[in-house]
């Protein structure tokens, strides 16, 4: 019997947590580069953030 599929959205939503957690302490370090990065890199990592926590209230409770 494969129980894979069972385990498969904990696993997603543990992944999903992860990188959220990865992308918050990017942005709190982007006081650390200059501007022009800071201009860049704001706008990445919040699409990003969006997308991931979209994905995250996605998942089955």
């Amino acid at each position: 019997m494969d129980n894979s599929n069972e385990f498969a959205p904990v696993y997603l939503r543990h992944d999903l947590m992860i990188e959220i957690g990865r992308l918050e302490m990017a942005m709190d370090h982007l006081v650390e580069r200059d501007p022009t990065q800071q201009q860049q890199l704001r706008p990445r990592l919040e699409s990003r953030m969006h997308h991931l926590l979209s994905e995250l209230d996605e998942l089955p409770a």
